[in-house]
């Protein structure tokens, strides 16, 4: 049955001529109508417009009955797009948070065996049923805060078996959750304990078994590695990233958290969709970057959980540059999938305004997972994933009214959740 929604108080992120994705000072344009309708049909956006340019008989058969929901007062938004997320895990690690809470760093954790390593143990022990249930609760949760596509990295397995077990779970998501889901093979998460000084065969076991036995499967939609000091070499980056390409998966890089790695450049030479976290970014990043397909996509959960330096965005956009916002959901440098407490992060410390840090959680972090040309906007022909928010005074208390839920009604797929 056909859905529609009325007197919305104002519809946001509208298209009339759908573009993939927004750069530089056009981030700040954020096209919105006023007293709107939004019409979906099947799991389409059919139509949309002005209250007053409504006709029920010019857009659909009168014959059929149609659903209806009265949004007065109230705003609808595309769902949220959150491309990187590490959301398939075992267990959490509120211990190590409490480490760093005494003082430890990030790398200092991860030499005592915690950090990723901790996440690879407990997942190495949990069956598929485990991994799926735990999964779905939390996509769940984020599907009601307003999330519609998300994208999952593996990473937590490093052997095979594991890796292949953590893609697979990923692959049941995908039919058991209304969610959009990409997925994203990141054996070269971290260097397995058993290959301590041995880095290079744990790289060769990635190239020669891995990635041949997910791309049998056809388990992974990209390929990632964690360029960054302390984890894999650009050296190392390179010969991952060639041999996944060989097989159909296109790069998508963890850069530039720790230290300018090279993580940037090396995305862009190998045509990489996103490069994510891009804490330490300089000219010479920002001019790899200039006018190529690679999204620069920043994390704020992750440098705000583990009291890291803020990305420079405002350079970036100020450049020229598009960017794209993350939740980095994982164990244990960002436990929390939450978009709208990203959108606040991204105003507050990140100093964006609302119109582009909007753009950045919707249709820059679409294209980020390859979906801005059917998520990410409101547009004809567009998968009919929105949200409608409770009664609020406009897009600006989004970001400004941060720790509550202004969410209301979830719709994915032209469902109501």
């Amino acid at each position: 049955m056909p859905l529609l929604i009325k007197n919305i108080k104002t519809l946001i992120q509208v298209e009339h001529k759908p573009q993939l994705k927004v750069c530089g000072k056009e981030m700040s344009k954020l096209p919105v109508i006023n007293n709107a309708f939004l019409l979906i049909e099947n799991d389409i956006i059919s139509c949309f417009g002005k209250m007053q340019e409504l006709d029920l008989n010019k857009i659909h058969d009168k014959k059929s009955k149609i659903n209806e929901i009265d949004a007065t007062g109230k705003l609808v938004f595309p769902s949220f797009c959150d491309s990187h997320t590490h959301l398939v895990y075992a267990g959490s690690r509120e211990i190590e948070y409490i480490d760093k809470i005494k003082g430890l760093s990030y790398e200092e954790i991860a030499k005592r065996g915690g950090g990723i390593l901790n996440s690879v143990k407990r997942l190495q022990k949990a069956t598929e049923k485990e991994l799926i249930e735990q999964a779905l609760f939390r996509l769940n949760e984020i599907k009601m805060l307003g999330t519609g596509a998300v994208e999952i990295k593996s990473g937590y397995g490093l052997t095979v078996k594991d890796e292949l077990k953590i893609l697979r779970v990923i692959k049941q998501l995908k039919d058991l959750s209304p969610i959009a889901i990409k997925s994203t093979f990141l054996g070269a998460h971290a260097v397995p304990l058993e290959y301590k000084g041995k880095q290079k065969e744990y790289v060769d076991l990635i190239i020669n078994e891995m990635i041949p036995a997910i791309a049998y499967e056809n388990l992974a939609d990209y390929i990632d590695v964690f360029c960054d000091k302390g984890f894999f070499t650009i050296e190392d980056t390179e010969r991952i990233l060639m041999t996944g390409m060989k097989y159909g998966l296109r790069p998508k890089i963890h850069a530039n958290e720790l230290d300018f790695s090279g993580g940037v450049q090396i995305g862009v030479k190998y045509n990489a969709l996103s490069v994510d976290h891009l804490e330490f970014i300089g000219e010479e990043e920002i001019q790899a970057l200039s006018n190529t397909e690679t999204m620069p996509t920043v994390l704020p959960g992750a440098a705000f959980f583990l009291g890291m330096i803020c990305s420079p965005v405002r350079l970036m956009i100020n450049s020229g540059l598009p960017v794209a916002l993350a939740s980095d959901f994982n164990p244990g440098s960002s436990p929390s999938g939450n978009m709208q407490f990203i959108l606040s992060l991204a105003c507050i410390k990140y100093k964006m305004w609302p119109e582009e840090a909007i753009n950045a959680v919707t249709l820059n972090s679409a294209y980020a997972m390859g979906l801005s040309d059917e998520y990410g906007s409101i547009a004809v022909g567009k998968k009919a994933n929105v949200f409608i928010t409770k009664s609020i005074p406009g897009y600006e208390y989004m970001p400004y009214a941060y720790g509550s839920n202004k969410v209301e009604t979830v719709i994915l797929n032209g469902k109501v959740q």
